[in-house]
């Protein structure tokens, strides 16, 4: 039974009504996944996409850890015998983290503190003396307290002193009051490590930095974190910290006597050596964790991007990994990426064999039927694309420049090893690249996302959270595209909902030794493929040879029957349904309402008749660079180029020109009006006009601008 109480705060958590939130947290609850729900259950969801049902999954976790850990919490201190039932309800009712944790650290088991080492000693009571701040000559009273344990007065003040000061620093009203301090107004300092300033050029712009922390952007503290983890650079918390005591003091201090005087000591020492240590660690984290979010969002839009990128469909391909000395391997695939075969060439420098490359290519070309080239953007890309370019075939052959980023952690995975066992990294790097242009998400599922080269300090942001966050958009471009079963590698299948690497293993197996599926519910008789796994998953597979043109569609196996009493109704098949505008404009949606399908779940049902199997992808379209412009050597400031978007970050667009290098749009550079930042008015793979502002050649670093291009 889910705690109601839980519902209520996540509905306010994530802005959405309560009756949608609990019908969603059952849904998940259920072993339903995103995918599903958000497209085949709009009426139990009130049409939530899968953004919103993702933060309500996200959410509902984070609360039900957060239970456990108050339950948890609640435990320890009822096992000391200090639960009273206004705590008890503080803890109840407490749906913050950080709270809470306040709330357990009086009752949290101790390690060695000098607090209670003073406890040992039996100076807790004279602690509660001094802290009433009602005696005067403490060091009479101290007195008292003298032992074996305890040599002098001196040293039973000092523990008197760590007793109170801990007593201080456990104080929520005090924690927090320090916490909001920090939060408002806490400036990041960073200053470069003496004696490495030349080691350290690449954080040139922290060696003498500060920044609001609450205004700080995500990529100046990933970048300030990751120099201090180097250690290049040295960051520091600054605060005013009297102004911090001077508040503190008010809080706990009362009266002007002799045991106030000397609590007003012990909150300097309570702040200095205990709460600012705490609250500093503590808002850094969060600062850290903020930024996380934002640079897992920056890659998680630029993945979505890139998986979506247009394929070219099916097509022979020859596809082609650039390089100089080595010379350029050549592979042919047939129209579902299937290696027909593989050579090399040496059409560039040193050995400039032009005539034997052209020769070669033209043979394959017509040998193998191709359609379409496909070039990596890597070494020797613009000659190689320029000299493939410059050959006459017997039909039109358009060349491609694909952005060939992660290929080599593709050709040398366990998954290419197991595909191309007898062909070396070259080949398999080459089938790589044109897959991609056959179908870029079919090719890219195959690469850990880390790899693919769109994110910013991916590698320093809390790695579990961008896992989660990578494998949703991941599973969200699969299942908004759809997957043939008859020909889905199992990387692929393995992201369709409902399934996993275990139930695409047996698809795989069962096409094998079958041959190909003809309809869907053949899927059933998949080992392990029960009726839970059909439901989440049959839908976003397709059967384009099927004999019932709904198994080639995104309608739902469940609702067939409604669709073929909706064409029975109004005298058509299915079969004349589909595809007829005409025909399924006619239908009277509101006929076939009922408690369990309405209008959202029909309204899609006859989108999906008119586009069957519809691919959301843009179509690919032909690009090329300046013929002009080679190396760069060859820019000069003014220049305006054509470029393709290939990665978004918050300070900035890496737009490829057709060299080596990248040039960098600042934000500041991408749009005549404010823009928060660049992915709000590019999108990666984003065909653009640059001009070059300037060149840095010792740098190697390209500043360009889109404004009024």
């Amino acid at each position: 039974m889910i705690n109601k109480t839980l519902l209520d705060v996540l509905s306010k958590m994530v802005g959405i009504s309560r009756q949608q939130v609990e019908r969603t947290v059952n849904l998940l609850e259920e072993g339903g996944t995103i995918p599903f729900i958000s497209r085949y259950r709009k009426e139990c969801t009130g049409g939530l996409d899968e953004v919103q049902i993702q933060k309500i999954s996200e959410s509902f976790s984070e609360l039900t850890e957060l239970q456990k850990r108050k339950e948890y919490v609640q435990g320890v201190i009822a096992e000391q015998g200090k639960l009273t039932p206004e705590l008890g309800s503080k803890i109840q009712d407490c749906w913050s983290s950080v709270e809470l944790e306040d709330l357990y650290l009086p009752y949290k088991p101790k390690r060695k503190t000098r607090a209670e080492a003073a406890r040992v000693k039996g100076l807790e009571s004279l602690a509660k003396i001094i802290m009433s701040q009602k005696a005067n000559d403490i060091e009479c009273i101290a007195d008292r307290y003298l032992s074996d344990s305890v040599a002098s007065i001196d040293e039973a003040l000092q523990g008197a002193n760590d007793i109170i000061a801990e007593w201080i620093s456990e104080k929520t009203f005090v924690r927090s009051s320090v916490r909001n301090y920090f939060e408002r107004n806490a400036v990041l300092r960073s200053k470069v490590v003496k004696g490495k300033k030349d080691e350290a050029q690449k954080y040139a712009n922290y060696f003498d930095s500060s920044d609001v922390l609450r205004k700080c952007a995500s990529h100046r503290i990933l970048a300030m974190l990751r120099g201090e983890k180097e250690g290049l650079l040295k960051l520091q918390i600054v605060v005013d910290d009297a102004e911090i005591i001077d508040k503190i003091t008010k809080f706990v201090v009362k009266g002007n006597g002799e045991s106030s005087n000397f609590v007003a000591e012990a909150v300097k020492d309570s702040y200095k050596r205990l709460i600012r240590p705490s609250i500093e660690t503590e808002v850094l984290n969060l600062a850290k964790q903020n930024a996380d979010k934002v640079a897992i969002e920056t890659f998680a839009n630029n993945l979505r991007q890139l998986l979506f990128a247009p394929p070219l469909g099916r097509k022979r391909i020859l596809a082609v990994d650039p390089g100089f000395r080595t010379g350029c391997k050549v592979v042919c695939l047939d129209e579902l990426g299937g290696l027909l075969c593989d050579d090399v060439i040496y059409p560039t420098m040193p050995k400039n064999d032009y005539v034997g490359a052209s020769s070669k290519v033209c043979s394959l070309v017509k040998k193998y039927n191709i359609d379409a080239i496909a070039v990596g953007n890597g070494t020797a890309s613009r000659e190689t694309e320029a000299f493939l370019k410059s050959l006459s075939f017997e039909k039109e052959i358009n060349v491609y420049v694909v952005n060939e980023s992660g290929a080599s952690i593709y050709s040398a995975s366990e998954i290419a090893r197991e595909e191309f066992p007898d062909k070396d990294v070259t080949v398999r790097g080459s089938v790589s690249i044109g897959r991609r242009l056959l179908d870029p998400l079919a090719e890219l599922v195959k690469i850990d996302p880390k790899s693919i080269g769109v994110g910013q300090y991916q590698h320093d942001v809390d790695q579990n959270k961008l896992k989660d966050s990578l494998s949703f958009v991941v599973e969200s471009c699969v299942n908004s595209v759809g997957v043939n079963v008859n020909t889905a590698s199992k990387e692929l299948l393995t992201y369709v909902s409902g399934l996993g690497p275990q139930l695409a293993q047996n698809i795989i197996n069962y096409r094998n030794e079958h041959g190909a599926f003809r309809t869907r519910n053949e899927l059933l008789d998949v080992p392990r493929f029960g009726a839970k796994a059909f439901l989440q998953s049959s839908a976003f597979l397709r059967i384009p040879e099927a004999k019932n043109p709904l198994d080639n569609s995104a309608v739902h196996p469940e609702q067939y029957k409604l669709v073929e009493r909706m064409a029975k109704d109004y005298g058509y098949t299915v079969q004349e349904l589909i595809g007829d505008k005409v025909k399924i404009n006619s239908i009277d949606l509101s006929r076939y309402v009922k408690c369990d399908v309405g209008m959202p779940t029909l309204t899609d049902i006859v989108t999906e008749l008119e586009k069957p199997g519809r691919d959301p992808r843009e179509k690919l379209n032909d690009f090329s660079f300046d013929d002009n412009v080679r190396s760069i050597e060859d820019l000069k400031a003014g220049m305006v180029l054509n470029g393709i978007v290939t990665n978004i970050t918050q300070f900035g667009v890496f737009v490829d020109i057709g060299i080596h290098e990248n040039g960098l749009v600042h934000v500041s550079e991408v749009s005549d009006r404010y823009i928060s930042s660049p992915s709000d008015v590019v999108s990666l793979n984003q065909q653009v006009k640059v001009l070059v502002k300037s060149v840095d050649f010792d740098r190697k670093r390209i500043s360009l601008s889109m404004k009024n291009v």
